[in-house]
């Protein structure tokens, strides 16, 4: 498979690049990385409206600050790569149009609800993130991990790790941060791009959401709702949102975290668990992820959309 997957890329004169919605440091560092190893006839596409849309944190990644937008790109590639991507409902717009309509199509990814929706379907749920599924393909192939691949991937394996405390962190993945290390990388920096350059509303943001968190079942779930007038109030992006759910689940006595956002299209959900299955979750609401961190959109308001939520977590307790 990871040699049908590099003779594709070889094959292919266009090849298009897709990170998901919300972008985070995983899905940019792998199409960085990926975007590093194939050259000038790779573009990315970040999958949001305008560059204000932007997680700043990831600016340093290679090749992020050319990346297209959706209003920028054209059907014009003969391959497309998702990466990240775990399922095609994370593809929106024109770009959805993109990949259904491409004759050849990749999905390189790591959660384990991916059902393969591209042509090949290079899916690890046992890694830690796409990052090191990407590095897996690599040194199978023999292909020359370069300082500026070594930073994207680093990058994609340390968010995703939650700095290497997260569950899905193994033994493994420390010995490809190290191999990442070793090729001159500065770590710390990379780590302070990534958690030390925060802007002044995003804390205050956070924050508010943090203080505003309810307590449900005995304090066993904890949640917090991001309306749009929250939204607005702090100029927030998506970027804004990342960790919060985290931080709730770092609670005693929490099992379940959630986190809501109002959207023109229904509720965005994200969920952390310590030790359920969250995916018992999101299945429910045609979602996916990972055991203890997963997401779905519900199509209701709201409170409506968590009074569903309660219920179906109520079942796990």
């Amino acid at each position: 498979m990871e040699r049908e997957i590099i003779n594709s890329i070889k094959k292919s004169s266009r090849v298009l690049i897709i990170t998901h919605v919300n972008p985070d440091g995983d899905t940019l560092g792998t199409a960085s990385a990926l975007r590093s190893y194939i050259g000038k006839k790779a573009d990315i596409l970040v999958q949001i409206k305008n560059k204000t849309q932007f997680p700043k944190m990831y600016e340093f990644l290679p090749h992020i600050n050319s990346a297209l937008l959706l209003s920028e790109v054209k059907n014009d590639y003969d391959l497309v790569i998702a990466v990240d991507v775990a399922s095609i409902d994370r593809i929106i717009e024109n770009a959805r149009k993109i990949f259904e309509n491409t004759k050849n199509t990749i999905v390189i990814d790591h959660h384990k609800t991916n059902k393969g929706y591209g042509k090949l379907n290079y899916i690890k749920g046992e890694l830690s993130s796409a990052s090191e599924v990407l590095y897996e393909i690599f040194k199978k192939e023999n292909i020359k991990i370069t300082k500026e691949i070594a930073t994207a991937l680093y990058c994609g394996i340390l968010t995703d790790t939650g700095c290497f405390k997260y569950e899905n962190t193994t033994p493994q993945t420390f010995k490809i941060a190290s191999k990442l290390a070793d090729t001159g990388i500065i770590t710390s920096e990379i780590a302070d791009f990534c958690y030390s350059n925060k802007p002044k509303n995003l804390i205050l943001f956070q924050n508010y959401l943090v203080s505003n968190a309810k307590f449900h079942s005995n304090d066993k779930i904890v949640y917090t709702l991001i309306t749009k007038e929250i939204i607005k109030k702090y100029n927030a992006t998506d970027e804004f949102t990342e960790g919060i759910c985290e931080t709730l689940r770092s609670i005693e006595d929490i099992e379940i975290a959630f986190v809501l956002k109002e959207t023109d299209s229904g509720t965005k959900v994200s969920i952390r668990t310590k030790d359920l299955d969250a995916t018992k979750i999101t299945d429910k609401f045609k979602g996916g992820g990972h055991k203890r961190a997963a997401g779905c959109t519900i199509k209701l308001e709201i409170n409506e959309a968590l009074k569903k939520l309660i219920i179906q977590a109520q079942t796990l307790l």
